[in-house]
């Protein structure tokens, strides 16, 4: 397993696994799958530095440490916090630094793949963690329409929780084309229609929880499908 760092905060304990930097092919050619869509490809070769990720989506637990709010839909300290928007993330991320004396944010598009991956331990599954959906997610076969506490499924190569499925995860990244130019740490376009949002949710059919299908959202919007990861 990675190495983990843990972060407390008002009482509420977190922990962050370390994702050693690396090269991989990001996104899928049409060719190679044909359930990929048509705005995974094509692949391309990314450089990444280390960096941390949350072994968890972050909890209501801790946003409610935070933020003294708690704005999910589907009640539970260890559950997703959900309902939340790209900019309450941003508001969340802010008061969470000044209380840690850290750097959190969220990850790059690339980062999430990435971990999600399995970063250099990858063994190559199409979801994180499994080549079946159902040991590693919650999502519309047996989600049962409601998120699920954190860490119930099984783990991915990194020991990381939860990146297919449960709730969709907000990127920092504005949603762009790929093209097949290799990248080094990417931070993707300057603007575009939406922020990316990862990873797939209760709501979503299995094609939509791969570790490279994305989509994206109005970093106003919410919804009871969407929350967090931290990367630091």
């Amino acid at each position: 397993m990675a190495s983990v760092i843990t972060v407390k905060v008002n009482g509420v304990s977190f922990d962050m696994v370390r994702v050693d930097g690396g090269i991989f092919n990001m996104g899928l050619d049409k060719g190679l799958d044909n359930t990929a869509g048509t705005n995974e490809s094509p692949a391309h070769s990314v450089t990444l530095d280390g960096y941390y990720i949350g072994k968890t989506e972050v909890t209501q637990a801790l946003w409610q440490a935070v933020m003294g709010t708690n704005p999910s839909n589907f009640k539970g300290d260890n559950m997703p916090v959900e309902n939340v928007s790209w900019k309450d993330c941003q508001e969340f991320i802010g008061k969470l630094n000044v209380l840690t004396n850290k750097k959190f944010r969220l990850p790059t598009e690339a980062e999430w793949e990435y971990a999600a991956r399995g970063g250099n331990k990858s063994r190559g599954y199409k979801y994180a963690g499994s080549d079946s959906i159902d040991d590693v997610a919650w999502y519309d076969m047996n989600g049962e329409e409601i998120t699920h506490p954190v860490a119930s499924k099984r783990p991915n190569e990194l020991g990381i929780y939860d990146m297919t499925g449960n709730v969709y995860e907000w990127c920092s990244d504005w949603y762009g084309i790929y093209t097949d130019e290799p990248q080094a740490n990417p931070q993707g376009p300057t603007t575009g229609p939406g922020r990316i949002i990862r990873g797939g949710s209760i709501d979503d059919l299995r094609d939509a929880c791969t570790s490279t299908s994305r989509d994206n959202d109005d970093p106003n919007d919410c919804d009871s499908d969407m929350g967090l990861r931290l990367a630091l």
